[in-house]
């Protein structure tokens, strides 16, 4: 029997999906070929990366000073990265 129920209801909440629902999964290359196609070239068209290669690392700060950083917007990750430039210049 198959689950024709929408997959989301009015309120905007998607229902819990079931194992019929799964078993309709294609991946995208099947179920849409340009697109998948598209999406593949973009991917191998990106190019060199202009800046240096950053390391991802852990680290523990404050969190007054990620706060401080986070306030900052979009882009906070780098200007601590400059932030921390500038003091090893000084130094």
């Amino acid at each position: 029997m198959s689950n024709n129920k929408p997959l989301i209801d009015a309120d905007g909440e998607v229902r819990e999906l079931t194992a019929g629902d799964f078993n309709k999964i294609k991946p995208l290359s099947v179920a849409d070929p340009a697109l998948f196609k598209m999406l593949k070239a973009a991917k191998a068209n990106r190019g060199v990366q202009v800046e240096p290669t950053k390391e991802r690392i852990t680290i523990r700060l404050s969190q007054d000073v990620t706060e401080y950083f986070r306030a900052s917007g979009k882009g906070w990750q780098s200007r601590m990265n400059d932030a921390l430039k500038e003091w090893i210049a000084e130094h």
